[in-house]
């Protein structure tokens, strides 16, 4: 009897031992479980799906055209983004100077648009439009301004950082919101981010 109960122990340890390292066989009910099973292991680079945004008028770190600046039409230029994960209810865009002069401005930085609550199935902001909920820029304006920075500062060239967020919420607001309180907002329901530069020196 003792022999029989330690067989069946040692069978049951072995038929455990096959099942979670996924070389377990059931013919019987069709089931199969191979190492193509990862559960909750993370994905690599290449299984990941990566956000991305870029502005279609110039390239990642390039100069933007003064059609989109105040020596120009000052028209927002058009965005495009892909790989917006699963499961995400909005996306929020905001375009940012962070090369102010501090004693222009204490925080360094000038907010040029803000878009909230776009659809998580939109795919681009067309040129001189938006998409979503226009919030507050840092002029007070519901509204895209371009870039201006001034020429009598260092650095006469400006950075202008457009990152898009992807959320597991849909926000909504009562009145058009400034930066801190989209900011505030997001906290806690970012599941994937992207950024593109550009840079704008006046001649």
């Amino acid at each position: 009897m003792k022999v029989l109960v330690a067989v069946l122990v040692l069978a049951a340890i072995v038929g455990g031992f096959l099942y979670i390292t996924g070389t377990f066989t059931h013919s019987g009910d069709n089931v199969t479980i191979n190492d193509t099973n990862k559960i909750n292991e993370p994905m690599t680079p290449t299984e990941r799906r990566e956000m991305k945004v870029a502005v279609t008028a110039f390239g990642d770190g390039e100069s933007i055209p003064s059609t989109y600046t105040c020596d120009g039409a000052d028209i927002s230029p058009q965005i495009e983004w892909s790989g917006v994960p699963e499961g995400t209810r909005s996306l929020v865009l905001i375009m940012e100077d962070r090369d102010v002069p501090k004693n222009l401005r204490p925080d360094g930085l000038f907010v040029h648009w803000i878009l909230s609550g776009i659809s998580p199935t939109d795919r681009a902001v067309p040129e001189g439009g938006h998409v979503g909920n226009v919030g507050l820029n840092s002029g007070g304006k519901a509204a895209y301004i371009g870039p201006c920075p001034p020429p009598q500062y260092e650095p006469s060239e400006h950075r202008y950082i457009f990152t898009l967020y992807a959320l597991d919420i849909t926000p909504s607001f009562a009145v058009a919101p400034e930066k801190d309180i989209v900011v505030a907002m997001m906290q806690g329901h970012i599941v994937a981010q992207a950024q593109y530069t550009g840079r704008y020196k006046r001649q």
